[in-house]
């Protein structure tokens, strides 16, 4: 699942697209996928003609802020990505009219067509089909249950050490279910938490309320850290996500643990191991994140 670098990639490239722009026609084959309105044939006459004045992020999901005081709102989930560009359809299927990324089949999964009064499109390319798409009156949005309830934005002013550690300090799950929870950080998937802990010398079975100050530290600036440089590399393409040209993400070069398995890791050379944390995989290196805390530390790994 794209992840707060992925998403701040797409957003950020968007705005360099998209301001200004109007959307003009919808087209989908599932339907499903429109959550707010349900009905789709009510969201597309909504849509049309509303004129995209900012695109901006919410932990994972995407808003284009829209005139009359609309938000468009779509949540990529697990395999979805959204692109830039322009298709024709062939054969009852949708192909780039510009060769390179576009074309490649990782991104030929286009199940909705957004398109522009510029004649550009914007297209949701998502294999399993779970992207969410939502239409909110502005204000609406902003005081929703769902939106309320995320945490706060781990690359944000108000993101403290004090509002970290205030947070972790009321949490007695593992490290990495905290993390990854979008109530008490938004934004951090599987992916990035896995790369946090690695960096500093946690490990994810490892309490978050028996954290001392110093490993609450080492957490709080290797979130910092592992974000601002994923988002620098344009995201994690080891899946499904590519950017709006249909390019892949940088970071998998710069991985050291998530979905390393079996392999060395380059810190000390013990093999990196993987285990299951309510149903998540979490890698990690047995040498570098000693168990610290509970009935399992001290174990030879």
């Amino acid at each position: 699942m794209p992840e707060l670098p992925e998403v701040e990639t797409i957003v950020r490239d968007l705005r360099n697209k998209v301001l200004e722009r109007t959307f003009v026609d919808v087209w989908t084959d599932f339907e499903k996928m429109f959550k707010r309105p349900e009905n789709f044939q009510r969201f597309k006459k909504e849509l049309e003609g509303k004129k995209i004045l900012n695109v901006w992020r919410r932990g994972k999901n995407i808003i284009f802020g829209l005139s009359e005081g609309y938000s468009l709102l779509i949540h990529q989930k697990l395999t979805g990505h959204i692109l830039y560009g322009t298709w024709n359809l062939e054969y009852g299927v949708w192909a780039s009219r510009k060769k390179g990324p576009l074309s490649e089949r990782v991104n030929a999964y286009i199940h909705l067509l957004l398109k522009l009064d510029d004649g550009k499109m914007l297209a949701l390319s998502d294999l399993r089909k779970f992207a969410k798409v939502e239409l909110w009156r502005t204000e609406e949005l902003k005081q929703s249950k769902e939106f309320k309830e995320l945490g706060p934005e781990p690359l944000g002013k108000d993101f403290t050490f004090k509002e970290f550690g205030k947070r972790l300090a009321e949490k007695k799950g593992k490290i990495k279910q905290v993390l990854m929870n979008q109530k008490i950080i938004t934004g951090i998937g599987n992916i990035y938490s896995d790369e946090i802990l690695f960096t500093s010398k946690v490990h994810p079975l490892e309490r978050a309320d028996n954290l001392s100050e110093k490993e609450l530290k080492k957490v709080y600036r290797a979130i910092k850290k592992i974000l601002s440089k994923a988002i620098d590399l344009r995201g994690e393409s080891f899946s499904n996500y590519r950017d709006i040209e249909g390019r892949r993400g940088q970071f998998d070069k710069t991985r050291k643990v998530y979905r390393k398995e079996g392999e060395k890791c380059n810190r000390c050379g013990a093999i990196i191991q993987r285990i299951k944390i309510s149903g998540r995989s979490a890698h990690f290196c047995p040498i570098c994140q000693n168990l610290e805390h509970g009935p399992m530390a001290g174990r030879p790994k």
